[in-house]
């Protein structure tokens, strides 16, 4: 079967990561980012909730990367982000930055955060 580029249809793909990186759209960001359809961007963690709440207007599918584990998001968080229209899928990093790119690949409405591995 031959394999085909994927195409993000002008989308921001996360490229890689690493121990306290990421690399997206080809630029190397230390520490939590979000990656949204307009870029990558420093991101403060999970007390930073008005940086997610700004992604409403814009994305549907949020996914939070919560590190190394799959870890549990503050049900607090959670509820201020469904409350403002985005639905939240928590699981580890690699597993959101797989998700993310797969979805921005489907030409959806998607952003993620990501807590470095």
């Amino acid at each position: 079967m031959p394999m085909r580029e994927t195409d993000f249809t002008g989308g921001v793909p996360v490229d890689g990561y690493g121990p306290g990186f990421f690399r997206v759209a080809g630029q190397v960001h230390r520490g939590a980012v979000i990656v949204a359809g307009d870029g990558a961007r420093a991101w403060s963690g999970l007390d930073d909730a008005a940086a997610l709440v700004a992604l409403a207007r814009t994305t549907d599918v949020l996914f939070l990367g919560m590190g190394a584990d799959i870890a549990r998001p503050p049900a607090a968080l959670v509820a201020l982000l469904e409350q403002a229209g985005l639905m939240v899928e928590a699981m580890s990093t690699p597993s959101a930055a797989r998700s993310y790119n797969v979805t921005l690949s489907e030409g959806r409405r998607v952003a993620c955060a990501l807590i470095p591995v």
